[in-house]
């Protein structure tokens, strides 16, 4: 689970805050409700993670409950990984 955690976290960093203190970014930091994702990061970051960890997440999955913190997000990876009987690589 932390690699999937860090793996989300340098993604956000990199494509949503450039130049950023990493350490200002924490497991509960909101991303949605705190305005660091608008609706198009939003689905840019559904896309990064559909794509790295080849899973599908439905339109319901997509919103503020499952996607407002890092915590929220590696959780919703990993309840997917589970769901196909994939290990999170750690």
């Amino acid at each position: 689970m932390e690699e999937i955690n860090e793996t989300v976290k340098a993604y956000i960093l990199k494509e949503f805050l450039p130049g950023e203190n990493p350490d200002e970014l924490t497991d509960s930091t909101p991303l949605i409700t705190g305005g660091i994702l608008d609706s198009i990061a939003t689905l840019k970051l559904v896309a990064f993670i559909e794509e790295r960890y080849g899973i599908t997440l439905q339109a319901h999955e997509a919103d503020v409950e499952n996607l407002n913190t890092i915590s929220y997000i590696t959780k919703l990876i990993q309840s997917k990984l589970s769901s196909l009987g994939v290990g999170s690589g750690d």
